[in-house]
């Protein structure tokens, strides 16, 4: 019997905002990348050099599975140099189609898609890492990921109550400040904002960073014991967010291998002999599973680096895409 063609869809900023949120991309990772983790295949992603500064990245992945049943592939274009036009850096579409039948079903924003599963997997960390009593988190960094990076650590931890946000440009981390504040959902969690980073730094019972920078900004020797540090920003050699005295002092995890080969934070530290590869405390599905143990004591700093993957790009784009077909029957 023929199967019938499928109109389809696409799903705007806008209706993509009303389909997820924060806690349920985090419960659905949970629940799903250990079981979908064997059965996707997802090539390492390929990354172009359009210009001496500029970014094409693919990152295609594929599952026969009848929980998963997707062909996705994401395009992303990286302009740092777009902060200078009031553009965001980060701009991407992404695609899924049936792995069934190899039809187009659905193309929606891959920038906020991006944003949401970047921030979701770091809260799913902090979830497994971070110490349960934290108060402060502390956001290093004010672009179009803080604030869902801010939703998903409050979301993972509740009982944060304060967050303090760090930017290069002061006015930015002001604004940011100004917009959670007036965010609904948000009630009882305090906002401001601190222009020295070594003295926010040591505020931190969580430390997101999500910046391009390839100057340390995170100082180990600024951390304070307990603390959980995340590392968003990096994904090349030559990008790093905290010096080797925070990676030699924390226990590393990552949210998956890649990881290993594309971070200068984790590159440069092995390459200097700071840790082996050998040192890494486990990826992220084997934290969820229990294979490996997360934080061992309530003086432990943990150290979370990652760099995304097409694993999680599928399960939010699944989770998406479903959720508009229960919403539209």
């Amino acid at each position: 019997m023929a199967s019938s063609s499928i109109t389809p869809v696409f799903i705007s900023t806008q209706s993509l905002h009303s389909l997820l949120c924060h806690r349920t991309l985090i419960d659905h990772f949970q629940s799903s990348l250990p079981k979908v983790s064997t059965s996707l295949c997802s090539p390492i992603r390929q990354s172009h050099d359009v210009s001496p500064a500029s970014s094409l990245l693919l990152m295609p992945s594929w599952s026969n599975s009848p929980s998963l049943p997707y062909i996705g592939v994401k395009l992303v274009t990286y302009f740092p140099q777009n902060s200078a036009l009031s553009l965001p850096g980060v701009h991407a579409s992404y695609v899924l189609f049936s792995s069934a039948n190899g039809q187009t079903l659905a193309s929606m924003d891959g920038t906020e898609l991006t944003l949401f599963r970047t921030s979701c997997v770091s809260g799913l960390a902090s979830r497994v890492l971070a110490r349960n009593d934290s108060q402060v988190l502390v956001m290093i960094g004010a672009g179009a990921l803080a604030p869902h990076l801010i939703r998903a650590h409050l979301v993972a931890r509740p009982s944060l109550r304060k967050v303090v946000i760090w930017n290069r440009t002061e006015e930015k981390a002001r604004k940011l400040a100004e917009k959670m504040r007036e965010s609904e959902g948000l009630d009882g969690v305090g906002f401001e904002t601190n222009g020295c980073l070594d003295e926010v730094v040591e505020m931190g019972d969580i430390v997101s960073c999500a910046t391009n920078s390839e100057v340390a900004l995170v100082k180990g020797q600024r951390l304070k014991p307990g603390v959980h540090l995340d590392l968003v920003g990096s994904f090349k050699h030559s990008m790093k967010e905290c010096d080797d005295e925070a990676i030699k002092r924390g226990r590393v995890f990552v949210d998956n291998e890649a990881a290993l080969v594309e971070a200068g934070e984790l590159v440069g530290a092995f390459e200097r002999g700071v840790i082996g590869k050998e040192d890494i405390g486990g990826n992220l599905v084997q934290l969820i599973t229990g294979e490996k143990v997360g934080r061992s004591s309530s003086a432990e700093i943990t150290v979370f680096k990652s760099v995304g993957s097409a694993v999680v790009d599928i399960l939010a784009a699944q989770l998406v895409y479903e959720t508009y077909l229960q919403h539209n029957k």
